[in-house]
């Protein structure tokens, strides 16, 4: 089959397009047939060995966390899905057996893995993966926008819905909502829940495409004072829940909007995870302080239910065939796009 593959770290010139074994399923496992693969902040820290994740490499590894095709072939033992059918995968692997697993909290498993990260993912023209990651695409949504959802939809629902509750009559701030969790939190927080929304961006161009996307207000960070125009917006008081997939770059003045029993939650760290707590805000505005990593399978499931219904979809900004993936991984460096970066096999 043919695969975008790195055999090193480095930049954009170590991803080699060109022919890998092609997988075959084992028990409980189905093949898919890669249409979409989306990009993430992680295939890039991968490929270029940051953050933790530098590895040996005795075969050549395959990137790509968020996948979207057709089943074209199912292992012994799989009786949920059937051959034919389009698929969103969630990338996150979980042993079925630990505590957590039996308890339903899959996304806390002792032994979680991901595909394309700590195994072969979706940078090529096949993959397997448990039937049980499997999830049916609604006729709602392209292959593009679905593969645009597991990494994104899945953390905000779990921070946004299970985890914060939030209400409709709350205010919540979305930073960066340009990115896809940006994209993806204004979507539920308005579309969803019905919370009133205010998010961040850096051109007025991307504010304009976050309003449409549903935020009530939108303060352009390189133009104005991000903590003094929340705190006008909201007459003082400050908002409810901060969406934060960012990290420390803008911690300090996001963690400062926050109201009076106010949430924040944690999904991501791009700018950097180090930063300075102010704990006495802590406890004197009894500031509830929290993180998510992915969600469960039953978060992606209720995420897909939206999408069903057409309040949620996968905001897809570009689109790259699989042998430009290194054009692709060069605008993702660039930060000069709104959504999500998408590679497709036709």
């Amino acid at each position: 089959m043919k695969a975008v593959y790195i055999q090193q770290h480095g930049g954009p010139e170590v991803l080699t397009y060109g022919e890998y074994p092609e997988p075959s399923p084992g028990w409980g496992e189905i093949k898919v047939r890669v249409r979409a693969c989306s990009l993430n902040r992680l295939d890039v820290w991968i490929r270029s060995g940051l953050r933790g994740t530098r590895r040996e490499f005795p075969q050549p590894f395959i990137l790509g966390l968020d996948i979207a095709g057709d089943v074209v072939e199912v292992g012994p033992g799989v009786r949920t899905v059937k051959g034919g059918e389009r698929v969103v995968l969630d990338p996150v692997l979980s042993c079925g057996q630990c505590d957590h697993c039996r308890a339903g909290q899959d996304d806390l498993c002792h032994y979680r893995g991901m595909l394309g990260s700590t195994v072969n993912g979706g940078y090529a023209e096949y993959v397997v993966a448990p039937a049980a990651n499997a999830f049916l695409i609604p006729h709602t949504l392209t292959y593009a926008e679905a593969a645009a959802m597991p990494t994104t939809f899945m953390p905000v629902w779990h921070m946004l819905v299970r985890k914060g509750n939030l209400r409709p009559w709350e205010t919540v701030l979305v930073l960066s909502a340009s990115a896809g969790v940006g994209t993806a939190a204004i979507q539920v927080a308005k579309r969803v829940i019905g919370a009133r929304v205010i998010a961040t961006t850096s051109t007025p161009e991307k504010a304009q495409r976050a309003r449409a996307l549903g935020a009530d207000e939108v303060v352009i960070y390189t133009q104005e004072d991000m903590e003094k125009r929340v705190m006008e917006l909201t007459d003082g008081r400050g908002v409810d829940m901060v969406v934060d997939h960012v990290g420390a770059e803008f911690w300090p003045k996001a963690y400062a909007c926050l109201a009076r029993g106010g949430r924040y939650g944690v999904c991501g760290v791009t700018t950097g995870y180090r930063t300075e707590l102010h704990m006495g805000q802590l406890f004197s505005k009894q500031v509830t302080l929290f993180g998510v990593s992915m969600g469960t399978k039953d978060d992606f499931r209720q995420v897909m239910d939206c999408a069903r219904r057409g309040l949620v979809k996968g905001l897809v900004d570009q689109v790259f065939p699989l042998e430009e993936a290194r054009r692709a991984h060069e605008v993702m460096e660039s930060r000069s796009f709104f959504g999500k970066l998408v590679l497709t096999i036709p």
